[in-house]
């Protein structure tokens, strides 16, 4: 009887060798087939509606960010099928606001995604997470008891004299444009500005962005790199291992690794930091002998609801251009039910802080430019605009830890800005080339200055 066995086994294995070599398109179609049919299927997401094509492959998702300009494609979706929208085979992008506190909670029982890690340093050839990176919720407490306190708003404002002393060099360089009637590209000259700031604030050093006048050590371009390839490998993390996750990649492909370039650039400036200590005297003095800063956060924390005409300027900064990609977390084990639909325990789920941005129940009109919607506002409306704006920098215990500089910065620099200088479009007749590779960044901001007469 065995020789019979290995005879039907011997024709089983003919048989396979016939199909596989024999047919090798049609089997390679026929694994594609059932493995598009696998994602729309088993992940238990049939009933949430969206894009068909994204249902069945993470690609269609990928071909969208590749195109820059995924944040409309988010928006669009959101407005035809509703406020949860399937994105891919395991992705679901959730627009209702009320849900922030929920994924984005102090708890972290929605964890990151593994969209995050690919974004990490290499140091000595081995990956080296970062609060950012990092999807270990242990681990990111641990780090950012170490820095937290460094990043404080009463810290942060013991740099102010060396912020002014960014703000006034950033106004002397515009000076030199307005008084040559030359036009300026105001969005490169924001972002120098921005880089000196951190240098101060980091360094005790300015960064020299500003007094050259340029790129230094073409750091704007390595980070746009790095954001580019974050973005759409983060699409596809599973290919991250044979990309820069591979040591051999950077061997091979030398002037892509663009995250050892920031490395060496902030070891650089480490390396030349100037021995400055700020003075720490003004943030112990009272109300009346506070600088503006300080008065500014004597005031917002005193009545957090009272809103000037500065906060309306950063409020609407924030707003118009934000993060454009979905903030991704895994739902936890027990699932989670959105808007009558259950989505199980392991789905990626997020918010596009895009979508929420232009929410009509919170901001009626929001393709509209009406920045008096911040004046009208009743306190319980102004909270839940607010609550909105903050996830431009993150939510729970995984906000952003430099939120706080962002938001001096456009606190000192956009009034000082306008209440120096008119501000034109050189080319009103011309769109602003707009990208989102993870943030959604403007080119050609080209302005005419002319200085405000003083009263």
């Amino acid at each position: 009887m065995a020789p019979a066995k290995d005879s039907g086994s011997s024709l089983v294995i003919s048989q396979l060798q016939y199909i596989i070599f024999g047919y090798p398109l049609q089997l390679l179609g026929g694994f594609i087939l059932f493995r598009l049919l696998w994602n729309k299927f088993q992940r238990h997401l049939v009933n949430v509606p969206g894009p068909a094509l994204a249902a069945y492959t993470k690609f269609w998702r990928l071909h969208d960010v590749w195109k820059g300009k995924a944040h409309l494609t988010a928006i669009a979706v959101h407005r035809k099928y509703g406020s949860v929208v399937r994105i891919g085979p395991n992705h679901v992008s959730i627009s209702d606001p009320s849900f922030i506190p929920i994924i984005y909670n102090i708890k972290e029982n929605y964890t990151k995604s593994a969209f995050y890690p690919i974004q990490c340093i290499s140091w000595k050839k081995q990956p080296e997470m970062n609060l950012f990176s990092t999807r270990d919720p242990n681990y990111h407490r641990a780090e950012k008891r170490k820095v937290g306190a460094a990043y404080s708003l009463p810290n942060l404002l013991e740099s102010e004299t060396a912020i002014d002393s960014c703000i006034n060099l950033f106004m002397s360089r515009l000076d030199e444009y307005e008084g040559a009637k030359k036009p300026v590209d105001l969005g490169a000259w924001l972002q120098y500005f921005a880089f000196d700031v951190i240098g101060e604030v980091t360094f005790s050093s300015k960064l020299g962005f500003l007094e050259q006048g340029k790129d230094v050590d073409q750091m704007m371009h390595a980070i746009e790199g790095m954001l580019l390839y974050a973005s759409l490998c983060g699409q596809v993390p599973e290919y991250h291992k044979f990309l820069l996750g591979n040591p051999l990649f950077s061997m091979l492909m030398p002037a892509m690794e663009t995250w050892n370039q920031v490395l060496m650039f902030t070891l650089k400036a480490i390396n030349g930091r100037a021995s400055i200590k700020r003075d720490g005297e003004l943030i112990n003095a009272d109300s009346e002998g506070r600088d503006m800063l300080s008065r500014w956060a004597y005031v917002k924390s005193s009545d957090p609801l009272k809103m000037s005409t500065r906060d309306i300027i950063v409020h609407l900064s924030t707003n118009v251009f934000a993060v454009g990609l979905l903030m991704e977390r895994h739902v936890p084990a027990e699932g989670v039910e959105i808007a009558g639909h259950h989505i199980p325990g392991g789905t990626i789920v997020g918010i596009n802080p895009w979508v929420t941005n232009r929410d009509a129940t919170v901001f009626p009109d929001p393709d509209e430019f009406k920045p008096e919607r911040w004046l009208k506002a009743s306190e319980s409306q102004l909270k839940q605009m607010d609550n909105i704006l903050e996830l431009n920098f993150g939510g729970g215990s995984r906000k952003c830890i430099g939120r706080n500089i962002s938001m001096i910065e456009m606190q000192k620099v956009l009034p000082q800005l306008l209440r120096l200088y008119k501000v034109d479009l050189t080319y009103p007749e011309k769109e602003w080339e707009i990208c989102n590779h993870w943030f959604v960044q403007q080119e050609g901001l080209i302005c005419t200055l002319t200085r405000r007469a003083h009263e």
